[in-house]
């Protein structure tokens, strides 16, 4: 490994550590508080989580239309200007966008407000939902800039402030709605949609805390200063300039809104299509729309949200070594990356299935009904979703965007076309499994045309994952005998059994797979140094 990829390695290591650690604390805080707020809700908590995952469904599409892909698209033109010397155009494409930024948070956010009641009538449920979707108007008027602040600090491979404000964000809206929903619920009106409402615009006061922070660190960093002089400079070829990093924000957009895109579908279809099929009732299917979307997404999104942080970590790497024409250290990249990821998510994701019950009862008490079935199958899609969330970022990365946006559209097509059938025929595992279907020829085709780009060794990744693989099962072999032998003393009916049985389980768990990474020195190949580290922290030698 010569100088520049060792660099490169570290880099993409100290992003990823960064922003894996502020997503699974984010993550974590947007998944612990639903014990106590489940728990205020009573009688009406799937009901209100319910509402609560469709108006974040809604308010999530409105945050990618309405920062229009750019931030990611910013730090690719960032790393580019600056890799070629040109700092000056990147403080000024940064000045134009904050302000295009903002009058798009603000038009959006318009939008967003006026058209709630026929996002929620189009979601099948009563006028309830409009309150809470224009709750998140709110925060969509102050997102879009905020992103492009932690796009600059993307581009520059500096993910500390971008984490450090995600951790603002969530620490701050969980305060507000935990206590807005305490008063509301157990010492006030007990109006369950109220809460939901000021659980979501919870959202916008998280906004300011992460706003603050960044706007701090960028003067910290010292670029907060250039990019305000910025604006009086004329940028030559601003438009143009403007024109390209639009074209090359337009496709990420697309393809990153995916998984947002078919939730959303699943939120607009389930309950209408099953009036066609079914009698049962609109809180009914409510509450089975809470147990296939809202229950799982708390848990699997922790898991995505790794994925998610590995994949924006390698983009300006990977366009760094593209500009430069080194596709032998760009394909050592992409090696690097999924396997980074795969040593994650494989294991994590068996490991959330086999212990399915522990985690269902521990955020959301005893399982009822189709609970964990529709829980457990859920969750064993997290796989496919954090490939595609990786792989879609890192096809375009490579200069692939027209093919990117196709592969996308393979999948929409797929999705739409299935949906509906699905429901009438697998009923509320319908959507999940249409979704599942529907990733798997976008994620094929990408990573084949990315192994054509780069002309990536293919049987060293296999080899990784194939490793990767090995250790799980070994893994899952001691986790099942691990609950087993606790399930004599503690069972999992109580969140508190469940709590110990994810603590004593997870723990060894995660101490088995990891002495066997080590061992097997697959973390040194991943993480370089950083294995070392690790091994000192584990103490294995």
């Amino acid at each position: 490994m010569n100088d520049q990829q060792a660099r490169q390695q570290e880099l993409m290591l100290k992003g990823a550590a960064w922003m894996t650690a502020s997503n699974l604390i984010s993550r974590l805080l947007g998944a612990l508080y639903i014990i106590p707020w489940y728990g205020w809700m009573g009688g009406h908590a799937a009901e209100a989580n319910g509402l609560f995952t469709m108006g974040y469904n809604i308010y999530a599409w409105f945050l990618l239309v309405s920062t229009a892909g750019l931030p990611v698209a910013i730090s690719k033109q960032i790393a580019k200007y600056n890799t070629m010397g040109q700092e000056d155009k990147s403080f000024a494409l940064i000045n134009r966008f904050l302000k295009l930024m903002l009058i798009l948070g603000l038009v959006f956010a318009g939008l967003m407000y006026l058209a709630a009641p026929l996002f929620a009538s189009g979601s099948g449920v009563g006028a309830e939902l409009t309150p809470v979707m224009q709750s998140l108007a709110w925060a969509v008027l102050i997102f879009p800039a905020m992103s492009i602040i932690r796009g600059v600090f993307q581009g520059y491979s500096n993910m500390r402030p971008y984490a450090m404000s995600q951790i603002a964000e969530q620490v701050a809206r969980v305060i507000w709605m935990l206590l807005a929903t305490f008063l509301i619920m157990q010492l006030g009106n007990k109006d369950y949609v109220s809460a939901v409402t000021q659980s979501t615009f919870a959202a916008f006061i998280g906004m300011l805390a992460s706003m603050a922070l960044l706007i701090f660190s960028l003067n910290q960093e010292g670029l907060l200063r250039p990019i305000l002089a910025a604006s009086g400079q004329k940028l030559e070829g601003g438009s143009q300039l403007v024109l390209e990093t639009l074209k090359e924000a337009i496709p990420f957009i697309i393809t990153g809104s995916a998984i947002q895109l078919f939730q959303i579908i699943d939120q607009m279809t389930f309950i209408n299509v099953s009036r066609w099929f079914t009698k049962t009732s609109e809180t009914e299917l409510l509450v089975l729309f809470s147990y296939f979307s809202a229950n799982p997404n708390k848990v699997s999104m922790i898991l995505i949200a790794v994925a998610s942080s590995v994949g924006g970590v390698g983009i300006p790497l990977l366009t760094e070594n593209y500009v430069k024409k080194d596709l032998a250290a760009a394909a050592k990249l992409v090696i690097d990356n999924l396997s980074l990821l795969l040593t994650f998510l494989i294991p994590a994701t068996l490991g959330s299935l086999l212990m399915g019950r522990a985690l269902y009862t521990f955020f959301y008490g005893r399982p009822e009904g189709a609970a964990l079935d529709l829980f457990v199958w859920a969750m064993s899609f997290t796989l496919l979703l954090g490939l595609y969330t990786v792989l879609a970022p890192m096809i375009q990365a490579l200069y692939q965007n027209r093919l990117a946006m196709r592969y996308f559209l393979y999948g929409l097509v797929a999705k739409l076309v299935l949906q509906i059938p699905f429901i009438w025929i697998f009923g509320s595992y319908g959507p999940l499994l249409s979704t599942g279907v529907a990733l798997v020829l976008p994620c094929f085709l990408m990573y084949r045309t990315i192994h054509q780009v780069t002309r990536l060794n293919h049987k060293r990744l296999m080899k990784r994952v194939i490793l990767v693989t090995l250790m799980t099962i070994i893994m899952s072999l001691v986790t099942l005998l691990a609950q087993a032998l606790l399930s004599l003393v503690i069972g999992v009916d109580s969140r508190w059994g469940s709590l110990l049985h994810l603590m004593i389980v997870g723990a060894i768990s995660i101490y088995v797979y990891a002495w066997i990474a080590l061992k097997s020195n697959h973390l040194d190949r991943v993480m370089g140094s950083q294995a070392n580290r690790l091994r000192r922290i584990l103490r294995i030698s």
